[in-house]
């Protein structure tokens, strides 16, 4: 299984200042290859202090030029944020930076306070993702943007530096909604799956996107990857005691963020499944979400760990899993004993799994090929092999 770790920046309660925020989060990220992760991934935020980055692709270009070999993830990249000939230039210079190293994951926001915030209808949304995402991912394959929609006209412009390797097979989406699904499955991109619905409705939806995928394209979707809050100590009962004032102190800046409980979600367009959200927790209140959310993330002693992890793995058929190991006003040095004590005692017995792992493949495959073809690019990067078969679709 590939195992990554992600940094999400969070200064909750503002009792250290963004700076020490950055160097703390930061100093957990040089951790990473070291210690043995796959990849390292943010995810992009704006305007609070829920999550501070609010360019991912600066942050995983920073940290290209600190590693050689671990592979570097959105988590996601927000399109409807953005002018989506500025992220193609953006992810293939990173790509090129980092000798073929970024694995992306798109999404299409749900912060009210963030659409605000760049003058932006949120009813228009998942319109946005889907012209924007069609247009990337068609332009990141032909090296040239073009594209004639409702919302977003291109007229034909090279991608400089141009492309060097496909993303199909290392793109993913986070929440593929009905109305999406087809054009994401078209154009080869997999499930980016963060942990916020019952397990029963999230195992429903690999299962369904593959089916669609596998209508479409003949061939099975990429696995999907998947995302928890991780937090392990030897003490069972320490684990669940800070893991419901940690992971459940996160759910609380997720509340407070995006406003789910707000009248605006009501009737928001293009955001039905965040209404039923609203209803449950006028019902339910604050504190059963927050236990709930809890209950869906990983923690506990490093067998408990490692057995939620595998059973997530049963679930999705992930072939990665992502880790958080720093959130919530947590101190640094608990991330840092975290982190290491997942790194020593949980994620080796992953890495033996075989799960799949057609990112982990992919990155050996390309790696060889760059070897016989005399060098190239970063360590461990390596170039894409076109027609080969890995984990189960044909990259």
């Amino acid at each position: 299984m590939h195992v990554g770790m992600a940094a999400v920046f969070q200064n909750t309660g503002r009792a250290l200042s963004d700076h020490q925020i950055y160097l703390n989060e930061l100093a957990l990220a040089d951790m990473a290859e070291p210690l043995g992760f796959d990849s390292i991934w943010s995810v992009e935020h704006h305007f609070t202090d829920y999550t501070m980055c609010p360019d991912v692709v600066q942050f995983l270009s920073y940290m290209a030029g600190r590693t050689r070999n671990v592979r570097l993830g959105s988590m996601v990249v927000v399109l409807p944020w953005h002018d989506p000939m500025r992220v193609a230039e953006q992810v293939s210079m990173l790509d090129h930076l980092s000798g073929g190293r970024m694995i992306l994951g798109l999404g299409r926001g749900a912060g009210k306070v963030e659409f605000d915030g760049f003058r932006l209808d949120m009813g228009d949304s998942r319109e946005l993702f889907v012209e924007y995402g069609e247009a990337l991912l068609k332009g990141l394959e032909s090296g040239v943007m073009e594209y004639d929609g409702k919302h977003y006209r291109q007229p034909p412009t090279a991608i400089r530096p141009a492309p060097f390797k496909s993303f199909r097979g290392r793109t993913y989406a986070a929440a593929v909604s009905p109305e999406s699904a087809r054009i994401m499955a078209r154009l080869g991109v997999g499930l980016l799956i963060i942990p916020q619905k019952p397990w029963r409705e999230v195992e429903k939806e690999p299962a369904e996107y593959n089916t669609l995928y596998r209508e479409i394209n003949g061939t099975a979707a990429p696995q999907p990857i998947s995302a928890g809050w991780i937090f392990i100590d030897p003490s069972a009962e320490r684990a669940r005691e800070l893991a419901m004032k940690y992971i459940g102190g996160y759910y609380r800046t997720v509340l407070d963020h995006y406003q789910f409980a707000g009248a605006h979600m009501r009737n928001q367009r293009g955001y039905e499944y965040y209404a039923k959200m609203n209803e449950k927790l006028a019902v339910y209140g604050d504190k059963k979400a927050i236990e709930f959310f809890a209950d869906l993330q990983v923690y506990g002693t490093p067998e408990q760990v490692h057995e939620k992890i595998m059973t997530i793995h049963k679930q999705t058929n992930n072939s990665g899993f992502v880790g958080v190991f720093s959130y919530a006003g947590m101190p640094h040095e608990e991330a840092a004993r975290n982190m290491r004590l997942f790194a020593q005692s949980v994620m080796p017995e992953l890495k033996k799994f075989d799960a799949g792992a057609a990112i982990a493949v992919e990155l050996v495959v390309g790696g060889l090929q760059a070897l016989a073809a005399g060098g190239g690019g970063s360590p461990g990067g390596g170039v894409h092999v076109r027609g080969v078969q890995v984990g189960g679709h044909r990259a």
